[in-house]
């Protein structure tokens, strides 16, 4: 196995097939990935991008997006890292809440003080966002995150 993952990093054009290679194996959206590329960070384990995600600005909010962790470095406080650290950033911008969509992963984020809310009550910017308006099924659990705990 290669080394522990180093500090987290912004992704730049060269990361760009690594990221949609890590999202698309494991199932998630990735046909966005290359305009929004400047919003995500990610975590290298020497050459490999093992975990991801991106916080993508809308209006004044944010959308938390595409967190992912190679299955073989789960288990190891990765994703805890990203979350923190894109969470970290929402409130250094000063953003009013921060919403995603998930399929899988509710019980992880309602341990980061997200809560389920309707999906048709999100801001107008978040909903015309890809993921909202095409990317993610009807299906995926719309969650909010806001950073005053309001």
């Amino acid at each position: 196995m290669n080394s522990a993952p180093g500090e987290i990093t912004d992704l730049d054009p060269t990361d760009l097939p690594r990221l949609e290679s890590l999202l698309r194996a494991q199932g998630l959206p990735a046909d966005d990935c290359a305009d929004q590329l400047e919003h995500f960070v990610g975590l290298y384990a020497g050459a490999c991008l093992v975990a991801a995600g991106g916080l993508e600005p809308a209006g004044d909010c944010g959308l938390l997006r595409s967190l992912v962790v190679a299955p073989d470095w789960r288990g190891r406080g990765l994703g805890q890292r990203l979350t923190r650290h894109l969470l970290a950033r929402a409130r250094a911008r000063d953003y009013r809440a921060v919403y995603l969509l998930t399929e899988t992963a509710e019980a992880y984020f309602l341990r980061h003080d997200f809560a389920p809310v309707e999906r048709a009550g999100v801001p107008a910017a978040i909903a015309a966002t890809r993921q909202f308006a095409s990317l993610c099924p009807d299906s995926a659990v719309c969650m909010r995150y806001r950073p005053d705990n309001s």
